[in-house]
């Protein structure tokens, strides 16, 4: 009788089932290191634990949460945007660049260099308010294709990556977007696909002005870039910014070696992430010498920094969020 009251109480008491936090990472040492450092930081009783306010996560956003293939999303949108106003009014195509990207000659946007990049941004991202433009982005996320996978942009983010910010933000971490991608660009979706509200995006900003028109009031974007979110500017913008020093930071290129680099000098546990592009089949295969994308400082100098370096062929079972 004893035997069977039991196992009448074990058969009516739950058993606590924990759901697996990163389902489309592999097997590998790569999630057995950030499960592990997750676990550390955020256990009580251990000797590395970190208290919930200094939790703060950064991550890239081109190449590290979604793809940036054959060339950043933003610039595809500047060109397309371009060639609609040049369209409505030809008459804004005043010199040879505008009138090359109109017509999606992207090597010489390549050839022209960062001049001819501003030059191309310039005119297809100022002389609007904010809301219109991020409404513009909006429509162009809805109805534009990639024209390799078919899929809407938004929906080639990565799948590892998004579960890796909802594991982190479920273990009581602030997960921050640090990109060189333009601010009000990345704000339209950030939210939706990453789960990481506007007020958490830092990013490439333009030159802005504060105008009233008939009573009302508006923030206009103007020509120029007021901030390049980028390279040794990025560890200047968290500071500036989020106003802490984080303990983990990801990225896929030499763009954000300062940011891991500055992350992971600080004292205590410390966590840098680099996304190794290896998967040519499901994705891109590039590092050292890709003109986007650039990996070879990380690969170079990340192992001594202690730096994860996940192989995406090797440590990944999915790929795209909008794709199985």
């Amino acid at each position: 009788m004893l035997r069977l009251a039991l196992a009448a109480v074990i058969s009516a008491t739950p058993i606590c089932v924990f759901a697996d936090p990163l389902p489309s990472w592999a097997n590998t040492e790569t999630r057995a290191r950030i499960i592990d450092f997750v676990g550390a930081v955020t256990d009580p009783e251990g000797t590395d634990y970190v208290t919930p306010a200094a939790r703060v996560a950064v991550f890239d956003n081109d190449g590290t949460l979604w793809s940036e293939q054959p060339v950043y999303f933003q610039l595809t949108f500047a060109l397309d945007r371009l060639s609609e106003m040049a369209d409505a009014d030809p008459s804004i195509l005043t010199t040879p660049t505008l009138k090359a990207a109109a017509e999606g000659d992207l090597q010489a946007i390549v050839d022209g260099g960062h001049e001819a990049l501003i030059e191309v941004l310039n005119a297809s991202h100022s002389g609007m308010d904010v809301p219109d433009f991020q409404a513009a982005v909006a429509d162009w996320l809805q109805t534009t294709r990639h024209p390799d996978t078919g899929l809407p942009y938004d929906q080639m983010t990565y799948q590892p990556m998004v579960e890796l910010l909802r594991y982190l933000r479920d273990e009581g971490f602030r997960t921050y977007i640090v990109s060189g991608g333009g601010l009000h660009f990345m704000r339209v979706f950030a939210e939706e696909a990453y789960g990481i509200p506007p007020e958490q995006v830092l990013g490439t900003y333009t030159d802005t002005t504060y105008e009233v028109t008939n009573g009302t009031p508006s923030i206009i974007k103007a020509p120029g870039i007021a901030f390049i979110d980028d390279k040794e500017g990025k560890p200047i913008n968290i500071e500036r910014t989020i106003g802490r020093r984080p303990i983990l930071a990801a990225g896929n290129s030499d763009g954000d070696f300062a940011m891991l680099e500055w992350t992971t000098a600080g004292d205590g546990p410390r966590l840098g992430v680099l996304i190794h592009h290896t998967d040519a089949e499901r994705e891109w295969a590039y590092d050292r010498e890709s003109p986007i994308g650039k990996l070879a400082d990380g690969l170079d100098k990340g192992p001594e920094n202690g730096w994860v370096i996940v192989d995406m062929a090797q440590d990944w079972d999915r790929i795209y969020t909008g794709a199985e």
